[in-house]
């Protein structure tokens, strides 16, 4: 059956994660001078031991809230370390992780081309983010990628997160397209194709051998139907 959509992953497909590691080793230092820590590589560390046990928990929830994932994130880091978790520094620490991330992200240099190619071939065009609604919109707001999607989707927004069914049967009910006219792309194998190839999609996994996705518990996915390393190969598969 012929492809009428194609919905896409946010960060690690349409934006490139290349800054984040960078941006947050910052955050992090600057964290372990508030807590008075002499080596901030103590902090950072903890925070990865941390990031690795609260990612494999949240794999067994169908809804959460990023912000609160980072939160716990350093909440246990903290532990970790036997330092207390205060309500002051949590927050001042998420909010600066979202101006953080969100300053840092960028758009791949290929995707306004093909996001204007496809949409010039009539296709059917969303976003499907695992991210919370304070980031996609302003994301989609700064970078004016509205001018070729139809619709985009937080995890937030559907009360659902990649890989559950949930999220994707609500953005196919957006789109009024069936399964097999959607070919699903992301970077994550699996949030996005694993819970996109379960409901009959389309599947292109878009890979950086430098940057692999984050937040991944280990479960594994499936096989993605295409491979890619550039959004414009998308062109030649649709």
């Amino acid at each position: 059956m012929a492809i009428k959509g194609v919905f896409f992953d946010l960060g690690g497909t349409l934006f490139s994660y290349r800054h984040v590691a960078r941006r947050h080793g910052e955050l992090l230092t600057v964290t372990a001078q508030r807590l008075g820590l002499a080596d901030p590589k103590r902090l950072k560390r903890a925070y990865a031991t941390a990031m690795q046990e609260i990612t494999a928990r949240y794999a067994d929830l169908e809804y959460y809230l990023h912000r609160d994932l980072f939160r716990d994130a350093l909440v246990r880091a903290l532990g970790l370390l036997a330092l207390p978790a205060e309500d002051a520094l949590l927050d001042w620490y998420l909010d600066e992780h979202r101006g953080a991330v969100f300053g840092c992200l960028e758009l791949k240099d290929d995707c306004c081309e093909t996001l204007r190619a496809l949409h010039e071939r009539g296709l059917y065009q969303s976003v499907v983010s695992n991210i919370d609604d304070d980031m996609l919109d302003p994301l989609v707001a700064r970078e004016g990628l509205d001018r070729w999607l139809q619709h985009w989707t937080s995890s937030e927004q559907a009360r659902s997160c990649k890989p559950h069914r949930r999220f994707f049967e609500i953005c196919l009910e957006k789109s009024g397209l069936a399964a097999h006219e959607v070919l699903f792309v992301g970077d994550s194998p699996e949030h996005d194709i694993a819970g996109a190839d379960a409901l009959g999609m389309q599947t292109a996994l878009i890979v950086d051998p430098e940057l692999p996705p984050p937040l991944q518990s280990g479960r594994g996915g499936v096989e993605a139907h295409h491979r890619i390393t550039r959004l414009r190969e998308l062109c030649a598969l649709v």
